[in-house]
This record gives structure tokens, sequence and C-alpha cells, in this order.
């Protein structure tokens, strides 16, 4: 980088990673999750931007290339995705190719995770190519709640979000009909070829309905397909011990950075179920809420009444989006349950409950460190018969996590499995994988529960 470019990256991070009106340019989104990222993407359709998944894991050489390995695995993986993407763009088009045709989306968090930094440090690496220079980067940011303001026009970024969430808890539902029925199938892999045909199905009906928020349509769908998933489970195979998935975000959602653990837990003999993404944004809505009541508290202990007005209006606000958070995940969960029996989502306030009032972990810590504490000690609570802490190697709230659950697991006789992940393969990972099930399985006869029908 010449002088001249150094000294216009202050200048750039403002400016090229921002919140902006992405309409009319291509949004490129790093996927995440096997159903929720492309129901994303269906919503900012709807609502008029032209958004794509990209491919994933295919540029993971690029990700190495750029990073130096001290970095979490989920920004070598996200950085080889856009640059692996932009090259087949560049290879596709041309001379026609025109990197300020494209954004690039790439959410943010705050607090000590290292993953907050990363769309600045990709800001970097994107401009040591001169043709990807004009590609700017935006996000979502824990900071606010993932108010999405900025991104569309103001009169439109509401009824966005809105569309988002339940897009989102749809995601998390259409996993859970995986989880639930494909142990189960009558036949290999039938589970997985009707639910690809539905995910595109939901696709294509929220790129229809999604900007006039016809939420009961979408729901009409959902039923339709946990109803016919549930014709999938043959009756005769005996119920499973069941696995309960807690980690970081992206890790345990991204099946090609953890190595399909869900599918290989299921080959083992498990049924799983992971925390979902629907927990992750209801966690930090309530978080947003904490930071708005200490703010109250704060100024009016002080006496600056103008300060606690502007607080508390916020939080009411916040505190009514989270109510309708509450009610819409719950509809969704209601719509499905009515036809197939899939694990309920754990909320907020129970997670909290389970911390026992900071002895375990605090939310006043923060970090996924208390959603993973307390969502395992919630899976146990419901008769889990096994824990897997799945994250990124050197992760700092997922170690602080295993160091709180490890002995209250040991204690309680409940297998537990740390899963860290770098993109290598370990050699001892099925092993280690094959006497966590055969433990869990230990577990579930003990408990009494190895009887239940399928």
């Amino acid at each position: 980088m010449t002088v001249l470019e150094a000294s216009e990256t202050p200048g750039r991070m403002r400016t090229r990673v921002a919140r902006f009106d992405v309409s009319g340019r291509k949004l490129l989104l790093p996927l995440m999750t096997p159903f929720g990222t492309r129901f994303l993407a269906a919503g900012f359709r709807a609502f008029g931007v032209p958004a794509e998944v990209m491919e994933t894991y295919k540029g993971l050489a690029y990700g190495r290339e750029f990073t130096s390995g001290k970095e979490c695995f989920p920004c070598q993986v996200t950085l080889g995705d856009i640059l692996y993407h932009l090259e087949k763009e560049k290879e596709r088009l041309g001379s026609e190719f025109s990197a300020d045709r494209y954004v690039y989306f790439l959410p943010e968090s705050d607090g000590p995770c290292r993953f907050g930094m990363y769309n600045k440090y990709q800001r970097l690496i994107l401009d040591r190519f001169p043709e990807y220079r004009d590609i700017p980067i935006t996000y979502l940011s824990t900071q606010d709640a993932y108010a999405v303001a900025g991104l569309l026009p103001a009169h439109r970024a509401r009824y966005f979000r809105r569309l988002a969430y339940v897009s989102a808890i749809i995601g998390d539902v259409m996993d859970r009909i995986v989880w639930r029925v494909r142990p189960y199938e009558w036949r290999r892999g039938m589970t997985d070829e009707f639910m690809e045909v539905s995910a595109r199905a939901m696709e294509r009906l929220i790129e229809e309905v999604g900007n006039r928020r016809d939420f009961r349509a979408l729901y009409r769908l959902l039923e339709d397909v946990a109803s016919t998933a549930r014709t999938f489970i043959d009756p005769r195979k005996p119920r499973r011990p069941r696995i309960g998935i807690v980690g970081e975000i992206y890790l345990r959602t991204h099946p090609d950075s953890n190595q399909d653990i869900i599918r290989r837990v299921e080959d083992f003999g498990g049924e799983v179920v992971d925390a979902s993404i629907g927990e992750w944004i209801n966690f930090v809505s309530y978080e947003h809420s904490r930071k708005l009541k200490r703010r109250c508290r704060l100024a009016w202990r002080r006496g600056d009444r103008e300060a606690f007005r502007k607080a508390f209006r916020k939080l009411v606000v916040q505190e009514v989006e989270n109510a309708w958070q509450r009610w819409r995940q719950n509809e969704v969960y209601r719509v499905v349950r009515r036809r197939l029996d899939i694990e309920p989502d754990h909320s907020i306030r129970s997670i909290e409950r389970f911390l026992d009032r900071g002895r375990h972990f605090n939310f006043d810590v923060g970090t996924e460190a208390a959603l993973s504490i307390g969502g395992a000690l919630a899976y146990l609570h419901e008769g889990f018969n096994g824990i897997i802490n799945v994250f990124p190697f050197t992760c700092m709230p997922s170690t602080m996590c295993s160091a709180v659950l490890k002995p209250i697991l040991h204690e309680k006789r409940v297998p537990y499995l740390d899963a860290p992940y770098d993109g290598s393969y370990q050699p001892n990972r099925e092993a280690a994988l094959r006497t966590f099930i055969y433990q869990a399985r230990q577990h579930q006869a003990a408990q009494g529960n190895g009887r239940d029908t399928p």
C-alpha cells in the first residue's frame, strides 16, 4: 500500500464500511445457515434489493492467504467467500465487471468478540485489489439491536426488519423439522430432498408476499411442510439420544465450517437440536433493553431529565419490539408444533434464570457465553442426553463457556464435548464423536427415556 493509500484508510473506514441505501445494487450475503440466509436474501428481494447468497467455502484458500491465522475462523471463511465470488464475477463479465454494482453485507457485533472488526479488516483486504476498491461494505450491528435504518428508505426499513425477523424464525423452524425427521426417515436422503424443494418454494413466496407482510401465507406453506415431513418418520425406529448444540453463532450454524457436525452426530446415532438464530436475535434485543434501562437509571440519579426522557422513550420502543418478536416467534412455532413435535425454542428470560442469578455466569458479562451456558443448562432441564460446544479455535466466549460447563455437566454425569474448528481435519474427531454418542446412549438408558417412539 502506498503512503497516499495509507493516509486514505481512516476515511474509507467511515465511508466504505457504513450503512447506506442498498437499493439498486446487488447485495452479496455470505451463507451462514442452510435456510435462514436464503430467506433473508429473499426478503431483501421482496423489497426491491437484488440480493444474492454467495457460494461458500470454495474460496477458503483465499481467506487463508490474506489472514494470519490469529483471526477466528469465520473471518477466513467469509473473506474467502467474497474474494471467490468476485473472482468468478470477473471471469463471467470480463470487461463489463464493475465493483460499484455490488454491496458486500457483513454484520458486526459490539463487545469483545473479534468478529466486530472483521468488516473493517476485510475492507483493508479488498482495497489491496484496485478492481475491488469500489465495492462498499454494509452491515447490521448488535450495538443497536440490528436496526436496519439506513439500508432501506426510512418508510420501508421498519417493515423489512419485521419480515427479516419472521424469515429468520421460519428458517430456524425448518432446520428443526430436518433435525426431528431426518434421523428416522424411511429412506436415506428423502428429508433433505423434500426440504430443499420446500426451501425454494418458501424463497419464492417470501419474494411474492414479503413486501406486504402476508405472514399467514408463509405460515400456511410452513404448516404444509411440517405435515408432509411428519410422514417421513419410520415409527419402528426407537427414539435416539437427544444432543443439544451450543457455541459460537457462525460455526454452529455453518455446516461446512463445522464439518457437518449435525449430520455426523446423526450418522453415529444421535438426534440433534442446535441453538437457533432467533435465540441470538432475541438475546441482542434483550441486551439492548438492559442497556437502555441502565441509561435511564444513570440519568435519573444524575437528575438529567432530558437524558432520562430520551432513554425512556427508546426503552419503550425496544420493549414493544421485544414483545412483538416473542409473539411472532411463538406464533411460528405453534403453527408447526400442531403438525410435528419439534423442540420449542428457549426464551431469553428462561436462559437467564438457568444462570442461577449469576452463580454460573451473568448477562452483565455478555457475549455468546451467556447464551451457551444458559442454553446448555436449559437442554439439561429438558432431558437432553449430551451437550456439544461448537466454536472457532481460540474463541474467547466459547472457551469461557467450556470452563463453566465442564465441571457442572461432569457433576451431573451428562456427556459433554468441546468441538473447536479452524478448517483442519483432526484424525481423532470421529472417534471423539463416536465415544460421545455412546456415552449419550448410556445416559438415555439410565434416565429411562430410551423407549420413546420416534
